[in-house]
């Protein structure tokens, strides 16, 4: 927290609650919003994982292949969809169609298709497929042969890109200043990361002495419940709070307020691709997600193999979850002062400096675990399965901590000086499209090392050195991204209005915008 803020609120305050009377309306609102959705968030994670990772059949090789062949597609259909939304509809309708859309989904396959699961899986034929196929398309026979639980899969991913990423923190940007957002999104990330210890502990609570399908629709009644209360507070906060006329685009309808020229889907990714600026944010998001799903497919892996059940495996999901989100909130207490005192580039590679420190000594241990089977027998009295699932524990809480409190925060303030519609479109082509990418590119490589090396813990030398590599090309874009950022802000961390000077740092020349003045829109 800057000097003038201590002054101001007192140091205890200035870093538990550094906020004015007056802005009480605008950031509390905000905060519930995040914990419902990060609540969401969290108990979606930790079903789709147990639901197809533990399948009939299935396995921890089904990931990758959902996230090329059916997330992926899926993606970019969702990123032209809310586009499409966006060009027609105000932001505040978008918002409610959108989410309700998700609820309803979850409703209908916890409720009238999980039940007849049995039905109308296609067993046999996924049998007679596996018999005929090399093993190493063992994850895309099951990805078919389970087919509820992948559309499934696919619709809770989406919910952390276009509820939690694009609408939410969309909206944040919109309605939040540079000078706010530093006050405001440390507390922000604070909120969420609390958001999943609690849906980390209410979920075992909830489903205790529960059977699994019992289990799973208990859980997604939670699930459509408090997302039925986050429109509830969104409606709230657009009544009451954003009735000013600065936040007009908010709530008008596109059709009829402004004339748009459209481009397609090939034209707006040479938009992005002509901003250094937005291809910076976009390589940030890509390597991150790209390396956490890498080490998350090996790491999970070992979980199965230690809690085959999909009981147990939610369970052990669900308290790893509550780890997770207190190391989070503890990271996140420290975030603003951290941003004030050292700046957005050091505090952004934080990230990247931890997940390569721990993805260092996670296979480290994994790769050499069979030659430290005796040694953890005799000092711990457990098998060195126990030990690897133990030390990727520590390694994913790590990196997922530091994603909700760190990684969050300053990536999406990085969007925050960019015009509107350059706001908008570059952040749901980026964070609709640029994260699935990441994670479908990571899927990619292991279908490869399937089929060369047919296993996950024979492709493990070879997925620690491509994270590595990786890992350094975010270190770099970073580093080039911190220093747009600087030139986009002045001292006291306001936007530098003009159209000269967003144009001359993100690359854009404004010659390129329709001769009506307007910004072109996406058609992505």
């Amino acid at each position: 927290m800057s000097l003038s803020n201590q002054a101001e609120f007192g140091k205890i305050r200035a870093f538990l609650w550094p906020i004015y009377r007056n802005e009480m309306k605008k950031i509390i609102p905000m905060l519930l919003m995040i914990f419902l959705i990060c609540f969401n968030y969290t108990i979606l994670k930790n079903l789709k994982d147990s639901v197809v990772i533990t399948a009939q059949s299935s396995g921890v090789e089904v990931i990758p292949f959902i996230k090329v062949w059916a997330l992926l597609p899926m993606a970019i259909l969702a990123t032209y969809i809310f586009t499409k939304l966006s060009n027609r509809f105000s932001q505040e309708r978008v918002f409610y169609l959108t989410i309700t859309f998700f609820l309803v989904v979850f409703a209908i396959f916890a409720f009238l298709v999980y039940p007849y699961k049995n039905i109308i899986h296609p067993h046999e034929v996924a049998d007679y497929l596996e018999s005929i196929m090399p093993a190493g398309f063992k994850g895309l026979i099951s990805m078919f042969r389970n087919w509820s639980f992948t559309v499934f899969y696919v619709f809770c991913e989406l919910w952390s890109t276009m509820v939690l990423t694009v609408l939410f923190w969309g909206f944040a940007n919109e309605v939040t200043k540079i000078v706010e957002a530093r006050r405001f999104y440390g507390m922000m990330a604070v909120v969420g990361s609390f958001a999943s210890t609690a849906a980390g502990v209410g979920a075992n609570y909830l489903t205790i002495n529960k059977n699994w399908d019992d289990s799973l629709q208990t859980l997604v009644s939670v699930v459509v419940l408090f997302g039925l209360a986050t429109m509830v507070i969104f409606w709230w906060m657009n009544k009451n709070v954003l009735s000013d006329p600065s936040f007009k685009d908010l709530h008008e309808t596109r059709v009829g307020v402004k004339k748009k020229q459209k481009i397609s889907l090939r034209e707006g990714f040479r938009f992005l691709s002509n901003s250094k600026y937005l291809v910076c944010i976009a390589v940030v998001v890509v390597c991150y997600n790209l390396v956490i799903n890498m080490v998350e497919i090996v790491w999970k892996d070992q979980l199965y193999q230690l809690y085959p059940s999909g009981k147990e495996y939610n369970d052990y999901q669900n308290d790893m979850t509550s780890i997770v989100g207190l190391f989070a909130t503890v990271i996140s207490l420290f975030m603003s002062p951290l941003i004030s005192r050292y700046g957005w580039t050091k505090t952004a590679l934080i990230t990247p400096i931890i997940m390569l420190v721990t993805s260092i000594g996670f296979f480290t241990f994994m790769l050499f675990r069979n030659d430290l089977h005796e040694p953890v027998y005799l000092l711990f009295g457990t098998t060195p399965l126990v030990i690897a699932v133990f030390f990727g524990a520590a390694q994913v809480c790590l990196s997922k901590a530091c994603k909700f409190s760190i990684f969050d925060s300053t990536k999406e303030m990085a969007f925050i000086p960019l015009a509107h519609e350059t706001k908008l479109k570059g952040k749901a082509a980026i964070d609709g499209v640029g994260s699935r990418l990441g994670k479908s590119g990571s899927s990619l490589i292991y279908q490869v090392l399937f089929m060369v090396f047919s296993t996950i813990g024979a492709s493990a030398p070879y997925v620690a050195l491509i994270i590595m590599v990786v890992i350094v090309g975010w270190i770099i874009a970073v580093k080039s991204l911190g220093l747009q950022f600087t030139s986009l802000v002045d001292d006291d961390g306001r936007e530098e209005i003009g159209e000269k000077k967003e144009s001359a740092v993100i690359g854009i020349n404004p010659s390129d915008t329709p001769s009506n003045g307007l910004q072109p829109t996406l058609g992505l």
